[in-house]
């Protein structure tokens, strides 16, 4: 009996390691002024962008990220409506529904040979489950003086997952997202890259 424990143990991580659906890579695309030597320096507020609402648990756990994100880039955290620097972030989430296929296929085929003729009819039916529909996340941050209002750095950031993916909730999926729209900050402008 004790040798079955591991056993079973085994096949069920096995089991379970094979449900979980694929994790695509992140698209992201950043832009920044040409001196960017006030990047990564002095304090900073993260704040809604014109039109989100900061108030939802979505945009709060995405902010949060963030501004982990820039404190490991060496800024200080402000409180909203205060800093040098303003960071401001737009989420927007969307579900894609998966395209459907038919379910039945009908085939027909015919032929002559010496001995007389056939016509024969297939009817093929497609047993596997219809694809699950896909979450898609944009998180978009732009980095602005305060004072000026110049913006100093933008980025955007495109996660497509499958709805049973563990990464299409916004606990996982936040920390990924802004993880990599900040690797090699401030990255090269212009340039779009696929972070993994």
């Amino acid at each position: 009996m004790k040798r079955l424990i591991p056993a079973a143990l085994a096949l069920t991580f096995a089991a379970l390691s094979g449900c979980v659906a694929p994790v695509g890579p992140v698209q992201v695309t950043r832009f920044h002024a040409a001196d960017v030597s006030p990047l990564g320096k002095g304090t900073i507020a993260v704040e809604p962008a014109p039109g989100s609402d900061g108030n939802s648990l979505e945009w709060q756990t995405y902010s949060a990220a963030v501004t982990r994100q820039l404190i490991l880039l060496g800024y200080s955290e402000a409180r909203p409506g205060s800093g040098g620097q303003v960071a401001l972030v737009r989420l927007s989430r969307r579900t894609l529904e998966a395209p459907g296929s038919s379910p039945v296929s009908v085939g027909v085929g015919g032929s002559t040979g010496s001995y007389g003729s056939g016509v024969g009819l297939g009817v093929g039916i497609n047993l596997s489950p219809k694809p699950a529909a896909e979450v898609a996340t944009d998180l978009s941050v732009s980095i602005r003086d305060r004072t000026s209002g110049a913006t100093l750095w933008e980025g955007r950031a495109t996660f497509v997952v499958s709805s049973k993916s563990p990464l299409a909730t916004t606990a996982l999926g936040a920390p990924k997202m802004s993880q990599a729209l900040f690797a090699g900050f401030p990255g090269q402008s212009g340039e779009t890259i696929e972070v993994k």
